[in-house]
């Protein structure tokens, strides 16, 4: 391999390949083959390039750094400890053990730097998509002549696994259709992988492939050399109409004495391995963990460079603030994630006993266009089903390289991609990301919706579709047990309203929800807007389960369970019951999440215990709901796919109709 560019070069680079070494060899778990053949390409991008200030971490203008290659977190933690971010080296020795800041692969900690989880391949490289679009976004609608305040790039290392993911491919299809110049990806192309070698499954030609995506490919360049990638970086920041993809060809486990093969891929080198890699790069023996003095001296001149470009920045935002006040203190807003003053004023409001029957996906489209007009970091769009989910904000444009202020984004056939690239657009700051599919396609983008939900991002889901209601579709289209999968999410929270009212209560809670991400599950077919006059008001919805509506003053007989639109199955049964002398109370309960956060007394006021004679209704598997409705209790639903029929011979011939809870109900 070609020499290095200077000796202090070579040395920070051994430096950086030997602490991970030592790391990985001290968990005896970990895989040391990648930082053995990435630190050069990380060297080189952090030293020459990288735009982060170790000592503020949450810089708004900084470059954003995503190690998509998440097996490889040993480097990340390496060049986090060495350029001053708040990670000790005592940290990098506790790799892999409980309770560290170094976990096996890396976890979203703005604190030590760590701008994303990744590990599940793909997922980072399709995040670094959303903070892309987000730093384009937000640059067009708050950058004024003179005073480029939002201006960084976002970089990302990625792996063969990465790019034979199939998010990868949908979002660099998206990345050189938006043309995201400020993308830069650096694949390391390797050769490797776990079974073996690449060719025996991934013969296809990636420059050619990214090519054809409209990216500005660069090299193949020999990956160990600081010129070359040096060159190739500022060759792909030059070109600002296309994202940019740098092949570094290196080879993994380098300077081991299994380097180039699968075999140092995920296993520590054993000592023998250690020793001879050390031998072999020319490195101390003794002790582990070495950090020579002129190398800490060296790479930690990160911390006076990232200082004095923030300071600029600082010196730029106070100018600008001063010639644009009123657009500086929305784009601190929007940054900080803070939500408008009176934001939901009127949503209380607007649908009344008055409004249509209408589909919670029309009711969710009203009250997305409200909010829009009131929220302005609110950003997204749909997988080509815009008209179906009602996702369009109607007074915005599309965001496209010819117009990157719009606020609407196409996301085409491209579900999984769509929930990678919001959590990206999340993670930036600045934008409060939404999505739009179908149920049935929540399945397409579960490995995004568990990281959201991993790293506490604010990401609203909009599904549409919820059940056997969409009829004529058929099974394939029909969501069975995707809900129920849904809220087996830890921290992912879920909510069904049951008409127009509870719609927009939902909304209300999940931009208001800022520790995690919400699923909003809409119908497709109308539902009548329930009489709040008469009934209890939708503002329950808030508590995730509340009492809609009770037949007497006297404590009841029997629990009646609903949510989203077979809350109307159980308030018919409910008052049929009552007419028939029962005591019977029916509650509402769009959201599990919601009502176990509540305090034992008010779950308790909602759902006596002593009221054993319980009957949940929902279009859906029942597996769960016995959580509610106890083992004497009983659940209408779902135990099989459904079929292709008009709604109403579905939901007869699944037996979920009023006659159906009612005749649960005198069963008890």
């Amino acid at each position: 391999m070609t020499a290095v560019k200077t000796e202090m070069d070579q040395l920070c680079i051994n430096t950086i390949r030997f602490l991970s070494v030592d790391g990985v060899q001290r968990a005896n778990s970990g895989h040391p083959g990648a930082p053995l053949g990435m630190a050069t390409m990380a060297y080189t991008l952090w030293d020459r390039f990288l735009k982060h200030n170790p000592w503020n971490s949450r810089w708004q203008d900084r470059d954003r750094f995503v190690l998509s290659a998440g097996h490889a977190s040993i480097l990340l933690y390496s060049m986090l400890h060495l350029t001053g971010y708040d990670l000790s080296l005592e940290e990098i020795k506790n790799f892999r053990q409980w309770g560290s800041k170094t976990p096996g692969h890396p976890e979203y900690d703005l604190e030590t730097g760590i701008e994303t989880t990744t590990g599940p391949l793909g997922q980072g490289f399709a995040n670094a998509i959303g903070m892309a679009i987000a730093e384009k976004w937000l640059s067009a609608n708050f950058n004024r002549p003179g005073f480029d305040i939002i201006d960084h790039f976002t970089y990302v290392i990625a792996s063969d696994g990465d790019l034979m993911e199939g998010v990868s491919g949908e979002a660099a299809s998206m990345a050189g259709n938006l043309g995201l110049g400020k993308l830069i990806c650096l694949y390391d192309d390797n050769g490797i992988s776990i079974e073996g070698k690449t060719q025996i499954t991934f013969t296809e030609n990636v420059a050619k492939r990214f090519s054809a995506y409209d990216w500005q490919v660069i090299g193949p360049i020999d990956g160990f050399n600081t010129d070359e990638i040096e060159k190739a970086i500022k060759e792909a920041r030059e070109d600002s109409e296309r994202p940019s993809l740098i092949m570094c060809k290196t080879i993994i486990g380098y300077g081991s004495p299994k380097q180039g093969t699968e075999k140092v891929h995920g296993s520590p080198l054993g000592k023998e391995g250690v020793r001879a890699a050390k031998e072999k790069l020319g490195w101390i023996q003794e002790p582990d963990f070495h950090i020579p003095c002129e190398v800490l001296n060296y790479i930690r001149k990160a911390v006076e460079r990232g200082k004095k470009a923030e300071e600029a920045w600082k010196e730029k935002m106070e100018k600008y603030a001063r010639e644009y006040p009123e657009q500086a203190e929305k784009l601190q807003k929007q940054l900080s994630g803070e939500l408008p003053d009176n934001w939901d004023e009127g949503l209380s409001s607007l649908f009344n006993n008055d409004s249509p029957p209408m589909a919670t996906r029309s009711a969710s489209g009203k009250v997305l266009n409200m909010l829009a007009g009131r929220i302005p970091s609110l950003m997204g769009g749909s997988a080509d089903l815009a008209p179906s989910n009602k996702t369009l904000i109607n007074d915005s444009d599309d965001f496209s390289n010819e117009n990157p202020a719009g606020r609407n984004l196409r996301y085409g056939v491209r579900e999984h991609a769509m929930g990678a690239i919001s959590n990206g657009l999340a993670l930036h700051g600045g934008v409060i990301p939404y999505t739009g599919t179908f149920l049935i396609f929540s399945d397409y983008m579960r490995p995004p919706i568990r990281l959201a939900a991993m790293m506490g991002l604010r990401v609203i889901y909009i599904f549409t579709h919820d059940s056997i209601g969409l009829g004529e579709d058929g099974p394939t289209h029909q969501p069975v047990e995707q809900l129920m999968s849904l809220r087996t999410v830890p921290n992912l929270t879920v909510i069904r309203p049951a008409d127009a009212t509870e719609t927009a209560q939902a909304w209300k809670a999940a931009v208001g929800n800022n520790e995690g991400p919400t699923a909003l599950i809409l119908t497709r077919q109308n539902l009548p807007v329930i009489d709040r006059e008469k009934y209890a008001k939708a503002q329950g919805l808030q508590k995730g389960a509340y009492v809609l509506w009770q037949s007497s003053e006297n404590p009841p007989e029997t629990i009646i369970i609903g949510t989203g639109s077979e809350l109307e199955i159980a308030l018919e049964a409910g008052h049929k019951l009552a007419e028939e002398g029962m005591k019977v109370r029916v509650v509402s309960m769009p959201s599990w999440e919601l009502f176990d956060k509540q305090p034992e007394e008010y779950r308790e006021s909602v759902l006596p215990s002593d009221v054993r004679a319980r009957v949940a209704v929902e279009a859906g598997i029942k597996t769960g709901w016995e959580h509610y409705v106890g083992l004497d209790g009983s659940v209408v639903g779902m135990e099989s796919f459904g079929a292709s029929a008009p709604i109403k011979v579905l939901y007869k011939k699944f037996g979920i109709t009023v006659e159906d809870v009612m005749a649960r109900v005198e069963s008890m």
